[in-house]
């Protein structure tokens, strides 16, 4: 790799994910640039979601995927010569054309959506099938398969949380890039690459320092969203069986 052809990767996640903290995990390497949701912007600029600091969101970030796309496949920010892009799968919009995805290296992150549902509904009461996310993670797992007739690379966040060092390593290994310790701490607070609702969202990854341990939860999904998550945990047992081990 060099700073004219970086390896450019694509992390595809639904929300309520431990994507913050493997942007933290990746940003820590001093290989590599990282950059916070760039389709955000044009998602609340399209469908009119009334997210918290959904105008500022806007008027700060690139709300044009066609431009927001241009900088994602240019060489990286910097120099560097990995560029790591946390990307959430409900913001690739119908609309923006899926051409882009061969010019990155995409990767999935997945959680069970038990767990996804249950923290989602903490703050949004009754989410949409499309909210979570499961679906739109899927049908871009299908293209990019299709397109390069090869398997991604799939982690799982809590086989991650259990065991950092060996998933990471699995997943640099599946980049071909040499995986370093630096991706396994990181110092606490806030990073000029984070998003700007990091002031809103990212309190808990604010003031971390590593992947916090796996520990399972007792909630259960109410019944009004069991159509909700008999969908998308369709779709994750999908992806599930193509995770690295």
């Amino acid at each position: 790799m060099t700073s004219s052809s970086p390896l450019r990767i694509a992390v595809w996640s639904g929300p309520r994910n431990i994507s913050t903290a493997m942007m933290r995990a990746w940003g820590n390497r001093p290989d590599t640039f990282v950059c916070d949701e760039p389709l955000y912007s044009h998602y609340l600029k399209v469908t009119g979601m009334p997210h918290p600091v959904a105008a500022e969101i806007i008027a700060h970030h690139e709300s044009d995927w066609k431009k927001a796309v241009a900088w994602l496949t240019e060489d990286a920010p910097e120099g560097k010569p990995i560029f790591y892009q946390k990307h959430m799968t409900h913001h690739l919009l119908p609309e923006i054309d899926r051409g882009w995805l061969a010019r990155v290296t995409n990767c999935f992150l997945i959680r069970h959506p038990r767990e996804v549902i249950t923290s989602y509904i903490v703050k949004n009461n009754d989410p949409t099938v499309e909210d979570v996310g499961f679906v739109q993670q899927s049908e871009i797992f299908d293209f990019v398969c299709r397109h390069t007739q090869a398997t991604p690379a799939v982690l799982d966040a809590r086989e991650i949380q259990e065991n950092p060092r060996r998933m990471l390593g699995l997943m640099c290994d599946a980049l071909g890039v040499e995986f370093t310790d630096k991706m396994l701490s990181w110092p606490p607070g806030l990073r000029a690459t984070d998003g700007i609702w990091a002031k809103h969202w990212y309190k808990e990854v604010e003031s971390s320092t590593s992947f916090r341990p796996y520990k399972a939860k007792p909630e259960v999904v109410p019944d009004r969203l069991q159509n909700v998550y008999a969908k998308s945990l369709e779709c994750y047992e999908r992806l599930y069986e193509c995770r690295l081990r």
